[in-house]
């Protein structure tokens, strides 16, 4: 499979620095860059009744945001009574094993932050399952697998399943334009959870299970 024409990955992300991991580290900060770039641009107001914070809250959070880089004024929509934020870029990495060793406290933060939006964006998507078209309910699909690996091997994993979803077309404004009829937005989130205080399964456990995880699709 040929992968979709997307945009340039290194323009369309932002790679953490220091200030920009202690800036992230706040769960409305990671959920307020998430829906500007989900949505498009919008105001504190309408961004704040979406997460149920006040737009006071929200402003402040997004100044924040601004003044390290995530989001912008959008100059073409804002006026004297109303501003209008835009995200900078799409995504947002966290591949400097330095910096989260330098900096546990906020690395930790972020990540707590990133875990819960997660949970939020599942949690909407189950309160919607039963009135979504029977089509899209049928490629819902929450899974998960025990494994054995060793270090190389998870790092191996991830990187083939990140090879996997390159080869999809990405959610852009672009993209959106030229999808197909029936395309429509389709979040992949992916966790390699290393549980290193789990026992070895005894042979006798190993043959009264033939699966090792659960799944719901």
């Amino acid at each position: 499979m040929k992968r979709p024409e997307s945009p340039n990955l290194e323009e369309d992300s932002v790679v953490l620095d220091a200030k920009g991991l202690r800036a992230m580290a706040h769960p409305v900060r990671v959920q307020l860059v998430g829906l500007l770039r989900k949505f498009g641009p919008s105001t504190a107001t309408r961004l704040a009744e979406r997460l149920g914070v006040n737009s006071g809250t929200a402003s402040y959070h997004l100044r924040q945001l601004g003044a390290a880089g995530f989001v912008e004024e959008d100059a073409e929509r804002g006026n004297a009574r109303e501003r209008w934020w835009r995200s900078v870029h799409q995504m947002t990495e966290l591949n400097d094993r330095e910096l989260a060793d330098r900096e546990p406290e906020a690395t930790l933060a972020f990540l707590q932050s990133v875990a819960t939006t997660y949970t939020l964006r599942t949690q909407q998507t189950l309160n919607e399952l039963q009135t979504m078209p029977r089509a899209w309910r049928d490629t819902f699909d929450m899974s998960d697998w025990a494994l054995r690996l060793t270090p190389e091997e998870a790092v191996a994993l991830r990187q083939e399943l990140r090879a996997v979803i390159s080869r999809y077309r990405r959610d852009t404004p672009e993209a959106a334009a030229s999808a197909p009829e029936g395309a429509e937005r389709v979040g992949v989130v992916t966790h390699l959870l290393p549980e290193l205080n789990a026992p070895a399964p005894t042979e006798a456990h190993s043959n009264a299970e033939t699966g090792a995880g659960t799944g719901t699709s």
